[in-house]
């Protein structure tokens, strides 16, 4: 899956692109929009914290580093044991698990609070008006829906188009 974003001059614009969206099979739960705060959104696909803070990324290096941080403190604890302790690759892993457990829980807290770092870029135009609508889809149809947005925004360009992260669908 990939994840495109297109800037809409306007909220109706954005209203006939959803629904053409929805209409040609790309599901609701992919459409993503980011308006003004205080701009109406009636029926359309809000984004959530998810799509709006920096969750994602914050939680993919917490996995990462705790997990890393984990077993080079099992690996040190296995070297120089602690007196009458014996650890074995076992207990290698588990530490490594529960420091990725615990550095993504501490980062995807801080991640949470955070904007999304993806969407800074954009900021300037949803400010003056424009509707920032994120949109995942098969690498395969990444052409078909330039065109559709196209069809209602001829201006449109994608924005960016980058891999979906694997965490969360």
């Amino acid at each position: 899956m990939r994840r495109l974003y297109f800037l809409m001059p306007d909220i109706e614009t954005t209203h006939g692109l959803v629904k053409d969206l929805l209409l040609s099979h790309v599901e609701e739960r992919y459409i993503h929009v980011i308006a003004k705060e205080g701009t109406p959104m009636e029926e359309l696909p809000e984004a959530s914290l998810l799509q709006k803070s920096d969750f994602v990324p914050a939680i993919e290096k917490g996995l990462t580093l705790g997990a890393i941080t984990g077993v080079a403190a099992g690996l040190v604890a296995m070297a120089f044991p602690p007196a009458g302790l014996v650890l074995g690759g076992g207990a290698v892993l588990a530490i490594g698990a529960a420091g990725a457990g615990v550095g993504g829980l501490l980062s995807s807290m801080v991640g949470s609070g955070l904007p999304n770092s993806r969407l800074q870029k954009f900021e300037d135009d949803i400010n003056k008006g424009e509707v920032l609508v994120l949109v995942d889809v098969k690498r395969a149809r990444v052409d078909e829906i330039e065109e559709l947005v196209k069809k209602h925004h001829p201006e449109a360009e994608i924005e960016g188009a980058e891999p979906m992260s694997p965490p969360f669908p």
